[in-house]
C-alpha cells in the first residue's frame, strides 16, 4: 500500500473545552491500542443530550472540493450530558489528513477545536498478528488551532526502530508487521535508499533478521560512501524502503506512537561524505508524513 505525501504543521493537542455554541466547539479525543478514536463533546446549550439530537461528527479529507468523501460518525448521548462519536479501527480511513467538523441539524458543519487528548495507548504500540492493513490515526492541532487527524493505512508496514548514525554507515533497524510469515518475507530482503529526483537510482543493503521468535525484526547497514558517489551538489533526498526479494516494497516509517509529527522530535546528527565535488554531509530524518529519509547537502564551512 503506497504512502501519501501531504504537508501541514502540527502542534500539541491540549486545550480547555469551550461550550458547544461558544464559537467553534471542541472535542476531547481518546485513542485505543487497536487504532480507534473516541470523540466527546458538550451538547449545545439548552439541549438535553439524553434526548434525541440530530448531529454527527464529520471527517473531511484535506483539500476535498465537495462532501462526497466525507466520513460521518453519529453523535450519541453518553449519559453525563455529553455527546460521543466513535471511529473504530475497522472503519477504513484512507491515508492523509482529515479535518474534523461537527454538523447539527440544518446548520453547515463547523470545524472543531482540540480539547484534551488521551493518547497513552498509542505509546509503544505493538500490533497483533493480523494481515489486514494497519490503521494509525493521531489527532493533532493544525497551525490555525483546529482539530485534524493524520491517518495512515499500511499493509505490510515496516516500523522504523533505532537509527544509528555511524562514521562510515547508517544502520537502520525496524520491525515488519501485517504479513503472514515475517521471516519468510524478510528472507533475501534489502533496505533500499532511492534518490527522490530519480527513483531509478538506488543504493541497497541486505537485511539481517533478528533472533526473536517471530523473526520480524530486521536491520541493514547503508554505507555513506555509496550515497556520496551520486551527489552532484545542492540538496538531495533519499527515501528508504524495505524490499522483499522479487515481491512487495514497503516504505520505512515510524508510526506506532503518539507523536504526530516526528521531524522536530527525532533529530539525528550529520556525517561527512566523501564526494567528487564540494564537501558534503548526510543525515537521516523523518518527513512530514513520518517516513524515514536521508538528506545529503553541502557541508557548511567551519568557523
Amino acid at each position: 500500500m503506497k504512502p501519501t505525501s501531504t504537508t501541514e504543521e502540527f502542534t500539541i493537542v491540549s486545550a480547555p473545552a469551550p461550550a458547544f455554541d461558544a464559537g467553534n466547539p471542541s472535542a476531547d479525543c481518546i485513542a485505543d491500542s487497536a487504532g480507534g478514536l473516541t470523540f466527546d463533546l458538550d451538547a449545545p446549550h439548552g439541549t438535553d443530550a439524553a434526548e434525541h439530537w440530530s448531529g454527527a461528527l464529520v471527517l473531511r479529507p484535506r483539500g476535498a472540493e465537495d462532501e462526497s468523501a466525507d466520513v460521518l460518525l453519529p453523535l450519541a448521548p453518553t449519559g453525563d450530558g455529553r455527546l460521543r462519536a466513535v471511529l473504530p479501527s475497522t472503519v477504513a480511513l484512507p491515508e492523509g489528513r482529515w479535518d474534523v467538523h461537527v454538523a447539527s441539524g440544518e446548520e453547515p458543519p463547523r470545524r472543531l477545536l482540540p480539547g484534551l487528548a488521551d493518547l497513552r495507548s498509542l505509546v509503544d504500540r505493538r500490533p497483533g498478528p493480523s494481515t489486514s492493513p494497519l490503521a494509525v490515526r493521531i489527532p493533532y492541532a493544525t497551525k490555525h488551532g483546529n482539530l485534524s487527524l493524520r491517518s495512515w493505512l499500511r499493509g505490510p508496514h515496516a516500523e522504523a526502530g533505532d537509527v544509528h548514525v555511524g562514521e562510515g554507515a547508517l544502520t537502520v533497524c525496524g520491525t515488519l508487521y501485517r504479513v503472514e510469515d515475517a521471516a519468510a518475507w524478510l528472507a533475501g530482503a534489502a533496505v533500499e535508499a532511492r534518490l527522490r529526483r530519480d527513483p531509478a537510482v538506488r543504493v541497497g543493503a541486505p537485511v539481517t533478521v533478528g533472533e526473536a521468535q517471530d523473526r520480524a525484526d530486521f536491520s541493514a547497514v547503508l554505507p555513506w560512501a555509496a550515497l556520496g558517489e551520486h551527489w552532484r551538489g545542492g540538496t538531495e533526498v533519499w527515501d528508504l524502503w524495505l524490499c522483499q526479494e522479487g515481491g512487495e516494497e514497503v516504505r520505512i516509517a515510524r508510526l506506532l506512537d503518539d507523536v504526530a509529527d516526528k521531524r522536530h522530535v527525532f533529530v539525528y546528527p550529520a556525517r561527512s561524505l566523501s564526494t567528487t565535488g564540494a564537501p558534503a554531509q548526510a543525515s537521516p530524518y523523518y518527513t512530514c508524513d513520518n517516513d524515514l529519509s536521508v538528506k545529503v547537502e553541502e557541508r557548511p564551512p567551519v568557523g
